[in-house]
């Protein structure tokens, strides 16, 4: 099988040795995404503004992978304060639709570049569903 890498201008540059997403068949294993604003490479401030900047980030890179949140099956959360798990969760609501994706939550010691929230998912793109406004 091989392996595509995707990758959008609209979300932040790989800061490691990754991709921004892979595509294996019609499976798409998004990468982690923090608050880093793509324009600026700065992390945005506050939990709030985080955790919408990484959805934002996120959902660039499932669109240049021919998807959107619509398509997500599998997301990891990682928080460094879980008491903020109900922030996510509001916004999380208003980025995906049912059917949910299927989810877990991790509290971390810490995350790169000392951003409050990572988020990472799989997506399936290969059966048709309508496109959501991510």
């Amino acid at each position: 099988m091989s392996k595509i890498e995707i990758q959008s201008p609209n979300a932040p540059a790989a800061i490691g040795t990754y991709s921004q997403a892979i595509r294996a068949g019609d499976t798409v294993y998004l990468s982690g995404q923090i608050g880093l604003d793509p324009k600026t490479g700065e992390l945005v401030a506050g939990i709030d503004a985080q955790i919408e900047r990484t959805l934002q980030n996120l959902g660039a890179v499932a669109q240049a992978a021919g998807g959107s949140f619509q398509n997500v099956v599998r997301v990891t959360v990682y928080l460094v304060d879980l008491n903020h798990f109900a922030k996510v969760n509001e916004a999380m609501a208003r980025h995906f639709r049912k059917p949910y994706p299927a989810r877990a939550a991790l509290g971390v010691a810490s995350l790169p570049r000392g951003a409050l929230v990572e988020v990472d998912a799989v997506m399936d793109v290969g059966v048709e569903r309508p496109r959501d406004s991510d």
